[in-house]
């Protein structure tokens, strides 16, 4: 799924254009499982999500899995030992200096630019990681010195990406260069390229169409070649859905497979092959919520949606959770994941980027009070001390976001903002209330509650919150605001620890929930997000029209 080209900043996927779309529609397979089965399946897709309303990205920097029954990785191969002390070479051949599918303000991103970004947050997963780059447009005319210099690169590496070959000529050329690579995959090429995949040293096996041989395949499955179809399934599906936190899943799905074991990865596929030991003690210690939720229409019809939904493809999984929400599944999943950990998962906050909170506002130095101020932003609240800058308008929420970078929460539009101070000294809370399109075709509105404690550094922020019965923890930084109110940005990091899951994001947010119109105001917001690694051309607009009906009454806010 690719961003169109000539788009507004960040423009959405395909899917997440049609709000009415129903990306996670029931199999008839799913139909005839019993309901313990639909309950286990779904659980691993549960284990997926971020508990956070932020949704959150499969990118646990630090995550850790205890008791893993994850085969280990396979061994580096030979050639890659070769490499320098320390460093694992994942090789790319990509036409660098055409463009990619991904853009903002009608700009697309060149591959170079795309690969080199991905290059820093595979080394930000990992150091021991380092992405070489090799342009394929070299091939359609190059010279024989070439193609040896490159198959020698392919040979030293420890797997090697075909990314946008498209050029018949150079597709052709490079088919017999990667098998120089133990491990060789091609996305979005040209079809010669497909004869040249390698997979730990050996050419996948293709699945059987029929007949007998279908037969004796489902009654003797071979491990090893159903796990290799897994990978390239997940490969095709993360290109195809076109955010960059999928692209970058690409080779960390690759390394976790055949070089080397992230526990990010490790995990996610443990919960996807779940086997006795988590049904034994889902059903031991959750028998009773299982049964509740299976028998409820409601809980039942998410649990049907969650087991259509693809791996990682956390759009689909968070949709699904926000269309059939309900008390029952909160109870399921609080048991399961929360109290009892039946996936024995652990993440933590990952901390790298760790951008630094902006240092002042308006020449007055950052203090705790002075954040809260910028995050209460354009709500009534006469405790801030920023009221004269909003010239006596008041609006019934914070700010409202107009670009994030989180593919899961961008989806749903209305993204409106509330922060406010509790009752007590220091205390705050943020309640963002957003507007889904469920999967039956309703529109309904959907609020979190989450606890804001002030971190050591003014401008630093703890938030935590339980969503759906999972507990998420995280780490929030006011990046900048402009002087007049007009924007912020902000930037979060955090984990859903009992689902296994470490991310990050941003949010961007004005008054209307419209882009800033100034070239100066985009510039200072890239400039923010370089600071956090992001770059503009990974952020999805949030679609703010018909926000007409939100449940901002500000007496939840008194509740709080």
């Amino acid at each position: 799924m690719q961003r169109a080209a000539g788009s507004a900043p960040g423009a959405a996927a395909a899917r997440r254009a049609v709000p009415g779309a129903a990306p996670c529609a029931t199999s008839s397979a799913a139909e005839a499982r019993t309901g313990t089965q639909r309950a286990t399946r779904a659980l691993l897709h549960l284990a997926l999500l971020s508990a956070a309303c932020l949704g959150g990205t499969l990118l646990g920097q630090h995550a850790r899995s205890r008791g893993s029954s994850v085969a280990p990785a396979a061994a580096v191969p030979p050639s890659a030992t070769e490499a320098p002390a320390g460093s694992i070479h994942l090789a790319v051949v990509a036409p660098l200096q055409q463009a990619s599918p991904f853009g903002s303000f009608g700009r697309q991103a060149s591959w170079h630019e795309v690969l080199q970004h991905t290059a820093q947050r595979l080394a930000w997963q990992d150091p021991a990681f380092s992405l070489t780059l090799h342009d394929s447009a070299a091939l359609g005319g190059g010279s024989d010195a070439e193609r040896s210099a490159l198959q020698a690169a392919l040979q030293h590496s420890a797997a090697a990406l075909a990314i946008g070959v498209t050029d018949p000529t150079a597709a052709q050329a490079l088919a017999p260069l990667l098998a120089a690579a133990p491990t060789a995959l091609a996305v979005g090429s040209h079809a010669a390229l497909a004869s040249a995949t390698r997979l730990g040293g050996r050419q996948p096996a293709q699945p059987a169409a029929g007949g007998l041989a279908a037969l004796l395949a489902k009654l003797f499955p071979d491990k090893q070649a159903n796990e290799d179809q897994q990978v390239l399934h997940t490969v095709e599906e993360l290109f195809k859905r076109g955010t960059s936190d999928d692209f970058l899943f690409i080779f960390l799905v690759l390394a976790n497979s055949y070089v080397k074991e992230v526990p990010a990865v490790a995990m996610s596929f443990k919960q996807k092959n779940a086997g006795l030991p988590e049904l034994q003690c889902m059903i031991g210690k959750c028998g009773a919520q299982i049964f509740s939720c299976v028998t409820d229409t409601s809980c039942k019809a998410a649990l049907d949606c969650l087991s259509a939904c693809d791996f990682n493809d956390q759009v689909c999984s968070y949709r699904c959770i926000t269309s059939y929400e309900s008390r029952k599944l909160e109870e399921f999943s609080l048991c399961i994941i929360q109290k009892h950990n039946c996936f024995g998962l652990n993440a933590d906050i990952p901390m790298v980027p760790d951008p630094a909170p902006m240092a002042s506002f308006k020449g007055q130095p950052m203090t705790h009070e002075l954040a809260e101020d910028l995050f209460i932003g354009w709500l009534q609240d006469p405790s801030t001390a920023l009221a004269p800058l909003r010239g006596g308008e008041q609006l019934p929420y914070s700010w409202r976001v107009f670009a994030g970078k989180n593919a899961a929460y961008d989806f749903f539009p209305c993204q409106n903002q509330l922060f406010y101070r509790g009752k007590g000294r220091g205390g705050m809370w943020y309640d963002p209330v957003f507007q889904v399109k469920t999967i039956d075709g309703r529109t309904v509105w959907r609020r979190r509650h989450y606890r804001v404690k002030r971190d050591r550094l003014p401008g630093t922020f703890r938030f935590s919150v339980l969503d759906n019965g999972v507990t998420s923890n995280e780490f929030w930084r006011v990046l900048d605001c402009e002087e007049g109110l007009d924007w912020c940005v902000f930037y979060y990091s955090g984990a859903a620890s009992r689902a296994g899951l470490s991310y990050s994001g941003a949010i961007l947010a004005s008054k209307s929930g419209d882009w800033p119109a100034s070239q100066e105001a985009r510039a200072r917001i890239q400039q923010a997000l370089d600071s956090a690694g992001i770059k503009m051309w990974e952020l999805s607009n949030v679609d703010n029209s018909g926000c007409a009906g939100a449940p901002l009454d500000p007496a939840l806010m008194a509740m709080a």
